[in-house]
């Protein structure tokens, strides 16, 4: 992983200052794609931060 989990966080959550400039109908699709951003983050921390042997596969 080449940048931090709290660069990830930041740049997801970002994304959430275009919703101003995007038609209601398309805000279900940035809400999609910055959990999802969010979810790979926390995920990869966690898979970081565990011992070796308690990495999940």
């Amino acid at each position: 992983m080449t940048e931090s989990g709290e660069v990830q966080v930041a740049a997801a959550l970002a994304r959430l200052g275009s919703l101003g400039d995007l038609p209601v109908r398309e805000h279900v699709s940035v809400f999609e794609d910055v959990l999802s951003g969010l979810e790979a983050t926390l995920a990869s921390v966690g898979d970081a931060s565990a011992p070796a042997g308690e990495r999940r596969p």
